[in-house]
């Protein structure tokens, strides 16, 4: 199924990128073939960009600086403003653009478009208010102020598993605080970006204020780790390739925002609401088929309830469905195959180990990139499962018997994103929350995102955050100035 032929909007569909105000192609004619995982057709080929087009792009983009620096917050609040009345408006065809070539289920895709137009909103509004606290001064003679200005020039790199809400969350705050943006879609969903780009054109932002450079992630963008005209750079993606982007950036002291990889821990006390905890497990872990950062990946489950929820869960998993997304199933399609074969390793290793199977475990008969929905019991702590990032179907449960047990174990390890605490005591809810090593606590919930808070996380999960207030200031420098008035 081609792309252009699923959308009312055919203008949506740009195989070009954008750089100032004009759709280019590489000028050596060289492209990247994007194709739909479930099935392996084309859906398209985009423009592969070489580094001197990608610094042709940071050019437009640092021209751009200037004018949009200096443009009344107000007149940037309406120009976001505008930008999201246009994604809500193309909701329907941005959705199905995303699950042919991200795989995702359509009811997924639809939620994040509206996840993503909630970033653009909540910056416009955020756009004028730039404001920090007023400073008395020490001084007997003299005016102290202190402004917030604009960085510079963003350069923002975004994964495949959200291709939209990656882009609007980093996007919409350094917009918003009067930075142009340089952004670099993954080469497996460039589709979805293009298309923010076309509503964002037809929203009036002026010309090399939104650029989107689609090609091969080290030849685009490698020269804007080295230009110093690049003064903040926010990555989304694995904590391995954080660790590259944090060396390379270190050459020109670049401002970082990096959301890393996650391994999170859903910890389930023997006080919890089963059902509830079951329930809540199930969307913690099997959400965009399990190819989030903020996936459960190690549910820990008091003993005196273990066998009742690794029974419901299991029977829970086993009816969910499998198919393409443009079907709506509950579980899609994996990425790659590189994907698929960490699911078989993860499966195969924890068995070896002593951990029971309960259900799914093999790749399904759909087709290569589509794996069974999966839980594996009794899985010991020093499984691959159990220590590295799974990011696909496969649910790991073990049992615990102490709160210190639970928390130790939650807390091993490099990652410290987000972690899921199901109890009804009050004072177990304060003491874990506040002994768990992570940027956000999930308690007796799963769903905790949004754009008025501050998304990220601890150790090596990442630096700086995304969403809220905190997320514009990311973009912002602060400058104090002190005047004579004597």
């Amino acid at each position: 199924m081609s792309a252009p032929t699923i959308l009312e909007d055919k203008g949506l569909f740009k195989t070009a990128s954008f750089v100032a105000d004009r759709w280019v192609d590489a000028a050596d004619g060289r492209t990247i073939t994007v194709t739909d995982p479930a099935d392996g057709s084309t859906v398209g080929s985009v423009a592969a960009l070489s580094a001197a087009e990608s610094r042709a792009a940071l050019d437009a983009a640092h021209a751009a600086w200037p004018g949009w620096a200096r443009l009344l917050p107000q007149a940037r609040s309406a120009l976001l403003r505008r930008w999201f009345d246009l994604i809500l408006g193309s909701a329907d065809d941005l959705a199905r653009l995303m699950t042919l070539e991200q795989g995702k289920p359509l009811a997924e895709a639809k939620g994040e478009i509206a996840y993503a137009a909630s970033f653009v909103e909540f910056y416009a509004e955020e756009a004028k208010r730039p404001n920090i606290e007023s400073v008395t001064s020490h001084l007997p003679d003299a005016e102290v102020e202190v402004w917030r200005e604009p960085v510079g020039v963003a350069a923002l790199v975004t994964p495949w598993n959200f291709p939209a809400a990656m882009i609007t969350r980093k996007a919409a705050a350094a917009l918003a605080a009067g930075c142009p943006v340089l952004i670099h879609p993954s080469k497996e969903t460039p589709f979805s970006a293009l298309a923010l780009a076309v509503l964002a054109e037809r929203a009036g932002l002026p010309a090399g204020v939104v650029n989107v450079v689609t090609g091969d992630a080290a030849t685009v963008v490698e020269p804007w780790l080295a230009d110093h005209r690049v003064r903040a750079l926010s990555f989304t993606g694995s904590t391995e390739v954080g660790r590259l982007l944090y060396r390379e950036s270190a050459r020109t002291i670049k401002r970082l925002v990096l959301e890393l990889g996650g391994h999170a821990p859903f910890l389930v006390f023997e006080d919890a609401e089963l059902d509830q905890a079951v329930a809540e497990a199930i969307k913690a872990k099997f959400a965009t088929s399990g190819q989030d950062c903020l996936a459960a990946n190690r549910i820990l489950v008091q003993r005196p309830l273990y066998d009742a929820f690794v029974e419901r869960f299991t029977a829970a998993t086993a009816t969910l469905t499998v198919g393409r997304g443009m079907d709506d199933p509950d579980i899609g399609p994996l990425m790659n195959e590189k994907a698929v074969e960490k699911q078989e390793a993860h499966v195969a290793d924890a068995l070896e180990r002593g951990a029971r199977l309960t259900t799914g475990g093999k790749r399904h008969a759909l087709g290569p990139l589509f794996f069974q929905p999966t839980v594996l019991a009794d899985v010991p702590t020093d499984a691959l499962v159990f220590t590295e990032e799974t990011f696909g179907p496969v649910a790991a449960i073990a049992p615990f018997d102490t709160e210190e047990e639970a928390v130790a174990i939650g807390n091993a390890g490099e990652y410290g994103l987000v972690a899921y605490l199901h109890t009804l005591d009050p004072r177990r809810i304060y003491r874990v929350s506040r002994a768990l090593r992570f940027g956000m606590v999930a308690v007796n919930r799963t769903k905790v995102t949004g754009a008025p808070i501050p998304f990220g996380g601890m150790k090596q999960s990442g630096l700086g955050r995304e969403g809220s207030r905190l997320g514009m200031e990311e973009f912002t420098e602060v400058k104090y100035v002190c005047r004579d008035w004597a």
